[in-house]
């Protein structure tokens, strides 16, 4: 619901995408979905791509990256690593290698510090494929890179130039 869909249960998220802790409790449990404090501070330590971001008082929790809907998450644009990567599906190289990456109906295309975790990104969509992204020369070439807090590297796009595939994709 942070990441797509506050108004299914009527929670309205700030313009950097917080929630009030107490109010999505309290919306969710009249939805029907059972949320406690307890829950949501397990999902926001556990969770293995640290989605979810609680503020410093607890008060309010938001989704560091990845939301359907706009939000400004207040990042600050930085330089990126020479490289990155990409993990995706071996079903959408064609149309990538046309296109390039794009952000489709999120706000960013999501990028990887290292290939091992772009192949588990991948392997969620199908048989896994990664592909390297020049980002150095990107932004060098003048695109602008943003750093998650949970270390997921954000940008609107990837042109194919920018693009490394795999030999035989």
């Amino acid at each position: 619901m942070l990441r797509h869909q506050p108004a299914r249960i009527g929670l309205t998220l700030d313009a950097h995408g917080w929630a009030d802790v107490d109010e999505l409790l309290r919306k969710a449990n009249q939805h029907g979905i059972a949320l406690t404090r307890e829950i949501l501070q397990q999902v926001a330590e556990q969770n293995d791509k640290q989605r979810f971001a609680f503020n410093s008082d607890g008060t309010r929790l938001r989704a560091n990256q990845g939301h359907s809907i706009e939000i400004d998450l207040g990042l600050e644009p930085i330089a990126p690593p020479d490289r990155l990567y990409h993990g995706t599906a071996t079903r959408f190289i064609e149309t990538i290698q046309q296109q390039g990456l794009l952000r489709g109906r999120r706000d960013y295309v999501h990028l990887s510090p290292d290939a091992a975790t772009a192949r588990q990104v991948g392997a969620r969509h199908g048989e896994p494929i990664v592909l390297g992204v020049n980002a150095g020369k990107m932004y060098a070439a003048g695109w602008t890179f943003y750093c998650a807090a949970n270390g997921v590297w954000l940008t609107n796009q990837v042109p194919v130039e920018y693009l490394d595939f795999p030999s035989g994709a």
